[in-house]
């Protein structure tokens, strides 16, 4: 797992060179983790809005998704508000869970601020039950601090 995500982070701090534009590096970022990761079928991220203070869909990789969270809603906005990764075994079982696809059966959600700024999360389904682990979650959160060294904040 170590190599995979040392690779993947080298992978993405390449990708992500000398690019600041957030739209385009949550694209690559986005694709990449499509590309590289097995038994998922949604990746990517939902951008906080401050004048809406919500969160709203930015690029991702997978069927059509909801286009705002509220703050503290579902998955992603419990993770975004409560500043932790959040690994759900069966989003089903989870209150308040936010159902975009019917196939999604379990979810991790790794929330995105830099120097105290919020910038949104990185959010991944899976079709498996019980998908993500811990060394996942080590993973995308190493992935998560990469992604925001390129984030130029304004």
């Amino acid at each position: 797992m170590q190599k995979m995500t040392n690779l993947l982070n080298q992978q993405l701090d390449a990708l992500l060179e000398n690019e600041t534009d957030i739209v385009s590096n949550m694209a690559n970022a986005s694709a990449l983790l499509n590309q590289s990761l097995e038994q998922i079928n949604w990746v990517g991220f939902y951008r906080y809005v401050k004048n809406h203070n919500e969160l709203i869909l930015g690029p991702f990789q997978g069927n059509v998704a909801c286009m705002h969270i509220k703050n503290g809603d579902g998955v992603c906005g419990t993770a975004f508000t409560d500043r932790h990764p959040l690994r759900v075994p069966d989003v089903h079982q989870f209150a308040g869970h936010i159902a975009c696809d019917a196939n999604s059966k379990s979810e991790i959600v790794i929330p995105l601020y830099k120097q105290e700024i919020p910038i949104g999360v990185l959010d991944i389904d899976s079709p498996v039950l019980n998908r993500f682990s811990e060394d996942d979650e080590r993973m995308l959160s190493e992935f998560g601090s990469v992604f925001l060294k390129h984030v130029a904040l304004s």
